[in-house]
């Protein structure tokens, strides 16, 4: 389970930075398009610091200190997005396969949906979550590049 869930993390995440990539001109990687509430550029620092704060400061200790509102107000460059990718990309994939297998088992230890669930359960819905906005960026992007 680790190494799978390493592996489609990183699969993901690279799947992401293509996308950020494809940008043709960085400015509309801020664009809030009509009809949809958020850039792809903030799109992005949702997702990295979901995973920062989730992944990073609660499983692997990092130290991490999220700032949910700044991630859909802030705007930075795309390459700061995409080193940023990358660096989560390996941090994400060193903190899943380091864990001992016995956490996947146990209880997340922040009670996130005010309830109990599983690591397990947790870093799959983290996925999930990933690929959402993954989907939600790659359409924004065919929005504004393509027209």
């Amino acid at each position: 389970m680790q190494k799978s869930l390493s592996d489609v993390f990183e699969k993901d995440l690279i799947r992401l930075k293509l996308e950020i990539e494809a940008y043709n001109n960085e400015e509309k990687l801020w664009i809030k398009a009509e009809g949809i509430n958020n850039s792809a550029g903030n799109l992005c620092l949702h997702i990295l610091g979901n995973l920062n704060n989730y992944v990073g400061a609660i499983l692997g200790n990092t130290g991490y200190v999220r700032n949910r509102p700044a991630e859909f107000s802030e705007k930075t460059s795309k390459g700061f997005l995409i080193k940023s990718l990358e660096e989560t990309t390996e941090m994400v994939k060193n903190i899943i396969l380091g864990l001992d297998s016995s956490v996947f088992d146990q209880t997340y230890p922040d009670n996130v949906f005010g309830h109990e669930m599983k690591t397990d359960y947790f870093l799959i819905h983290l996925l999930g979550h990933l690929n959402y906005h993954l989907g939600q960026i790659n359409y924004h992007r065919r929005i504004l590049c393509y027209n």
